[in-house]
C-alpha cells in the first residue's frame, strides 16, 4: 500500500463518520482521539524533516556511528565527495586526524567547521573553535590559534586547556600582563600543571615581580627539575633582589650548560667582579668563552669584561690582547678603542702601571723615586708624605742644590683625565699651609685651561702626561732608591 499522509488520514476518517449516521458518536470517541493524535505526529515529523538541513541547504545525513577509524574515514570521505561541507563527516574526520596528531589535516577540517558552526544550534561552536585553535597552535599558526581559542573562551571562560594556551600565546607575544591573567586563572583550576607554573614565573619576572616569580618558578622546578631555563630565570630573580649568594650558586651550576652556559658564566663573572673577587671572575669568563655555540654579541661582551678583570689584577698584557681582539671584531664596541690606546701605553711602561694602578704602598715608593729624579744632583730630604684617598700623594721635601735651597711640595695625581682649577686651588692652599717656597703638580692626564690660568701668577709648575712619562723613563722601579727622610 502507498503511504497515506496525515491530512489523508483525517479526511478518510471524517468521511466514514458521515456515512455511519446510525452509529453513536460517543461509542467511537476514543478511536477518534487516537487517530487524530497519530495524524498530528505524522505531520510534525514531516515538518521537522523538512527543517533538517545543513548550512549550505542540502539535506543532512545521519551521524557516522561506526567505531573503526578506517571505516569512519571511508564513510566520511565518501560523504565529503558528495558534499564538501557535510558537518557530520567533517566532525568525524577532524576527530580522527586530531587523535592521530595529524595537525595539518585536522586544522583544515576544523577551519571549515568554524565557518559552519557560526550561529548554528546543531554544532558545538565551543568545541570546534577550541580544536581549531589547538590544531593551529601545533602548526605554529599563532594568529589563527589565538582567534580560535579566544572565541572558545568567550563561550566557556573556565576551560583549563584554553586558559593555559591563551596565557602561553600572550607570553610569546610579550604581552606579559595579559599572560599573567590567563595563567593565574588556569593555575586556579590546576595547581600542579608545570607548564602553567613555568610561564607564570617567567611572565612575572618579565614584569619585575621577582618575589612572586620565585614562588611559581620553585613550584615548576619541583615538578620539572631539569628545566634549566627556569633555573636560570630564578638566578636572575635572586640577582635582581640583591640575593647574590643564591644567584651565584645557580649561575655557577649552569656555567657548563651547552645552551645557557655562556650567559650564566657572564652573570657569575660580573657578580664576582662587583664583589672584588677578580680571580673567580676571570675563571667564570674563561669558562664562558670555551663554549663553541656562544653568540657573537655575548662572545664580545665576555671578552670585554674579562679584559676588565685582568686590568683589576694588573695583568695589562692579557687585557691589551683581549681589547685588540675586540677591536678586530667590532671596532666601535663601547669604549674599547680608548681603552686599548690607554692600556697599550701602560703595557709599555711598568712605571706608569704602578703610578696609575698599583697599591698605595707601591705608588708611594715610586713617588719617592720621582722626587729624587726630579731634582738631579741635589740633596733631597723628604719631611712628610700624605695621601688623599688614593687620588694623589703630596710629598714635602727640603731640596739643597749648589745654587739654591728651598722647601718644595710635590702633588702627584693618579689620574689620566683632565685636572681642573679646583684641585689647583686646593694645592695652592696646601703650599701656604706648609710654608713651601714652590709647588710642582704632576699628572698622567692633562690640565684644563682654567687650571693653567690659575697658576700663571703663582709659584706652581704644571707637569702633564708627556713630562711625567719622561721622568718615569729614567726610573727603574725594581731598584730601591736611597732617599733621605725622617
Amino acid at each position: 500500500m502507498g503511504r497515506i499522509d496525515g491530512y489523508e488520514v483525517i479526511k478518510h476518517f471524517l468521511t466514514r463518520i458521515a456515512c455511519a449516521g446510525h452509529t453513536c458518536l460517543m461509542d467511537i470517541l476514543p478511536v477518534v482521539i487516537v487517530i487524530i493524535v497519530l495524524a498530528l505526529l505524522v505531520i510534525i515529523a514531516g515538518t521537522i524533516k523538512s527543517w533538517k538541513k545543513t548550512p549550505d541547504g542540502s539535506k543532512k545525513g545521519k551521524k557516522i556511528r561506526v567505531k573503526d577509524q578506517g571505516q569512519i574515514m571511508k564513510e566520511a570521505n565518501r560523504r565529503l565527495a558528495q558534499n564538501p561541507k557535510d558537518p557530520d563527516a567533517l566532525l568525524a574526520i577532524g576527530e580522527v586526524y586530531y587523535s592521530q596528531e595529524a595537525w595539518d589535516k585536522a586544522y583544515k577540517a576544523y577551519e571549515i567547521l568554524v565557518e559552519l558552526a557560526s550561529g548554528s544550534m546543531a554544532l558545538d561552536e565551543f568545541l570546534i573553535n577550541k580544536l581549531y585553535g589547538l590544531s593551529a597552535l601545533r602548526l605554529g599558526k599563532a594568529e589563527e590559534a589565538y582567534k580560535g581559542l579566544i572565541l572558545a573562551y568567550t563561550i566557556k571562560p573556565d576551560d583549563f586547556e584554553i586558559l593555559h594556551n591563551l596565557g602561553y600565546l600572550e607570553f610569546q607575544k610579550k604581552q606579559y600582563e595579559k599572560a599573567i591573567g590567563f595563567l593565574r586563572s588556569a593555575i586556579k583550576l590546576n595547581m600542579e600543571h608545570a607548564p602553567s607554573l613555568r610561564y607564570m614565573g617567567h611572565a612575572l619576572f618579565k614584569t619585575k615581580n621577582n618575589k612572586e616569580a620565585l614562588v611559581y618558578l620553585k613550584k615548576a622546578l619541583d615538578l620539572q627539575p631539569d628545566d634549566k631555563e627556569s633555573l636560570f630565570t630564578m638566578a636572575e630573580c635572586f640577582h635582581e633582589l640583591g640575593q647574590n649568594e643564591q644567584a651565584i650558586r645557580l649561575f655557577t651550576h649552569l656555567r657548563t650548560d651547552p645552551v645557557l652556559g655562556p650567559s650564566a658564566a657572564l652573570f657569575a663573572g660580573t657578580i664576582h667582579i662587583n664583589q672584588r673577587q677578580h680571580q673567580k671572575a676571570i675563571m667564570d669568563f674563561e669558562l664562558g668563552l670555551k663554549h663553541s655555540n656562544i653568540k657573537p654579541e655575548l662572545f664580545i661582551e665576555t671578552k670585554y669584561r674579562l679584559a676588565a678583570a685582568y686590568l683589576k689584577e694588573q695583568e695589562i698584557g692579557k687585557a691589551v690582547e683581549l681589547l685588540t681582539e675586540i677591536q678586530e671584531l667590532s671596532p666601535n664596541y663601547k669604549d674599547s678603542q680608548a681603552q686599548l690606546a690607554k692600556y697599550r701605553e701602560l703595557n709599555s711602561s711598568r712605571n706608569l702601571q704602578i703610578y696609575l694602578m698599583a697599591p698605595t704602598s707601591d705608588f708611594i715608593t715610586l713617588c719617592r723615586k720621582i722626587t729624587l729624579t726630579f731634582f738631579p744632583k741635589a740633596k733631597v730630604k723628604i719631611t712628610n708624605i700624605s695621601v688623599q684617598k688614593n687620588d694623589w700623594a703630596d710629598i714635602l721635601a727640603e731640596v739643597e742644590t749648589s745654587r739654591w735651597s728651598d722647601t718644595v711640595l710635590l702633588r702627584m695625581i693618579r689620574s689620566s683625565t683632565t685636572v681642573g682649577e679646583i684641585v689647583l686651588r686646593d694645592f695652592h692652599a696646601k703650599i701656604k699651609d706648609v710654608k713651601a717656597g714652590k709647588g710642582y703638580c704632576l699628572t698622567s692626564g692633562i690640565f684644563s685651561d682654567e687650571a693653567k690660568k690659575f697658576v700663571e701668577a703663582r709659584l706652581i709648575d704644571l707637569m702633564d702626561k708627556d713630562k711625567l712619562l719622561n721622568l718615569l723613563k729614567t726610573i727603574d722601579s725594581r731598584q730601591k732608591g736611597l732617599l733621605v727622610h725622617d
